[in-house]
């Protein structure tokens, strides 16, 4: 039985598509120094690149 990698299943979301969402860096501290647009932007989740997603997928089989 294949068991599901967690530390990929803790950092990523599969939506009901089948894609994978990535939390955005740079939005935990030092936020003073940064502009409006940058923490607006990383605010947001961003997609995985599809070649990449498809090892993740196979590693959290449950998720």
């Amino acid at each position: 039985m294949q068991k599901t990698k967690k530390s990929i299943s803790k950092r990523f979301k599969l939506t009901a598509g089948g894609k994978l969402l990535r939390r955005s860096p740079g939005k935990r501290h030092l936020l003073r120094s940064k502009s409006v647009k940058q923490k607006r932007v990383a605010g947001h989740d961003k997609k995985v690149a599809e070649g990449v997603a498809a090892n993740m997928k196979a590693a959290m089989p449950f998720a």
